[in-house]
């Protein structure tokens, strides 16, 4: 059974979202160890029930199309899925309001009310990616607390990378056309310009500048080529790669805001994290 678990929740994949959390923090000047542990656990909670909820609303679509997921095999009731993302939900929120008090609670609040909005109602609609990348973009600004203000450009840029992502995603069983793809690296280049460039605040930190440009830099390395194969050949096979690049590039571009927003240290740090998120998605899938 907790084989099946891990794969429901698609535990692994909670390694790319610490990183939304320190990008905020940063941003907003606030990096305190205990909440920012504090809350990376809380959003990790939510997103581990955005992921149990997905499986337990697409139960019925998976036993056709993806029957080797944890529900429609049978090693995971359906009822059990519900229980566990609202108990994931309750936890996430608990510890949110322990770490970051009523501002952030209500954040993390907004957070978990987008990822089950995007489970139950959103996912199959137009509006779907929107509500994806906006609750991507909550969670930069669950790290920023009551200054969220100061959080909105990596929030943005965190955001702008998943709706290409989730746009792409939707041809993952069945293929896609050219363009998702070709969006999701016209993106990719618009947001490696962006964040490489440099700030008026770091304008005066030659390394800050370097070690932010490098970071940019990987995060189209990390993504960019499987986003060309799949604008060249749309098939299925090279959609679920980019998507997956897509879903692991996310550590150097956060990474990368996490240096231009003055803790470069931290920054490079993080992206070291990139090789285990990769290593652990060949065991469970992050898709």
């Amino acid at each position: 059974m907790l084989r099946a678990l891990v794969e429901l929740v698609r535990a692994p994949a909670a390694l790319t979202v610490p990183g939304d959390v320190l990008a905020g923090a940063v941003a907003a000047g606030d990096l305190r160890v205990g909440r920012a542990v504090g809350l990376s656990a809380s959003s990790i909670c939510i997103y581990w029930a955005g992921m149990a909820l997905n499986d337990w609303a697409d139960r019925e679509l998976d036993a056709v199309e993806r029957p080797e997921r944890p529900i429609p095999s049978g090693r995971v009731p359906a009822g059990t899925a519900f229980n566990l993302a609202a108990g994931l939900t309750a936890g996430g929120l608990a510890l949110s309001a322990l770490s970051g008090g009523k501002s952030t609670l209500a954040t993390s609040t907004a957070l978990a009310a987008t990822a089950w909005t995007y489970d139950v109602y959103a996912k199959n609609t137009i509006a779907g990616p929107a509500v994806m990348a906006s609750a991507r973009a909550l969670d930069v600004l669950v790290g920023a607390g009551p200054t969220r203000r100061r959080a909105l450009a990596p929030a943005l840029a965190v955001g702008a990378h998943i709706l290409g992502v989730t746009t792409l995603s939707r041809g993952e069983v069945h293929g896609s056309t050219p363009t998702p793809a070709r969006a999701s690296l016209a993106a990719t280049t618009a947001l490696t310009l962006t964040t490489a460039r440099p700030s008026r605040i770091a304008s005066a930190h030659v390394g800050r500048q370097v070690i932010t440009a490098a970071l940019a830099g990987w995060f189209a390395r990390a993504v960019g080529p499987a986003q060309t194969a799949a604008a060249r050949a749309p098939e299925a096979a090279n959609v679920r790669r980019a998507v997956g690049a897509g879903i692991h590039g996310l550590v150097p571009l956060q990474a990368a805001w996490i240096a231009r927003g003055g803790a470069p240290r931290l920054g490079a740090g993080l992206v070291l994290a990139l090789p285990l998120v990769k290593a652990l998605a060949k065991k469970v899938s992050s898709t």
